[in-house]
């Protein structure tokens, strides 16, 4: 699939379709349709073409209770599957995926059983989003001013309009800076720094953000996560 204003609707769940739809007839949309295009034809696209929405095929809007903010696809090959911070089975665990499943042995006192693609998570709610969606092969950050970061701060807004009683999870200064774009009023915000190695250690670990969302989903009789 190439991106464009007609939607793929065996990808995106049919509940995101009218907003996509908004999005996709913009002009700033344009210039990611033709890059994205580009480097399909090359095969040199992060996460596969088909994998480009997941987060959004796995995770319904009425279904969505949580939002982990990452910031772009991890550029190896065949690594990437579209959901933040997952991984394809076939790949070695990520460092901040290693350090996010100790955070949730730490916090909630059991060793996880969720596998590295984190499909389980995005089934049952979690929203695992990029701010970009595609990278070029092997070149982090690629594409970080191409327009995703609009297309993702649009989607945001709109979650944060549409939905009350969200948990917004923003791990790192890059994710926190979206904090301005959500409705503290309505919804539930938690930041910490980055689990990267790089991070982890000033706070990320110790921040227990896995059982604070399982309370507040809870107190608001909402279903927790398996996490």
């Amino acid at each position: 699939m190439i991106i464009s204003n007609k939607l793929n609707t065996k990808q995106l769940h049919r509940e995101w379709v009218t907003i996509f739809k908004k999005e996709f007839a913009k002009k700033y949309f344009q210039k990611i349709n033709s890059e994205v295009k580009n480097c399909s034809i090359n095969e040199l696209l992060c996460p596969k073409r088909e994998n480009i929405f997941k987060a959004f095929e796995k995770t319904t809007l009425t279904d969505l209770k949580i939002v982990i903010l990452g910031q772009d696809p991890y550029h190896g090959k065949n690594q990437a599957n579209g959901l933040a911070f997952a991984v394809n089975e076939n790949h070695k665990t990520p460092p901040s995926l290693r350090n996010i499943f100790k955070e949730i042995k730490n916090d909630l006192n059991y060793n996880t059983q969720t596998e590295k693609t984190l499909e389980p998570w995005a089934n049952q709610g979690v929203l695992l989003l990029n701010s970009s969606l595609t990278v070029s092969l092997g070149n982090a950050n690629s594409h970080g001013n191409l327009g995703w970061d609009l297309f993702t701060n649009n989607i945001l807004k709109e979650i944060s309009l549409l939905k009350n009683k969200v948990v917004f999870i923003l791990w790192g200064n890059y994710a926190q800076k979206k904090e301005v774009l959500i409705d503290f009023k309505k919804h539930f915000i938690l930041k910490a720094p980055h689990p990267s190695p790089l991070s982890a250690h000033r706070g990320f670990f110790g921040c227990k953000h896995f059982s604070k969302a399982n309370k507040f989903l809870k107190s608001n009789n909402l279903k927790e996560i398996i996490w």
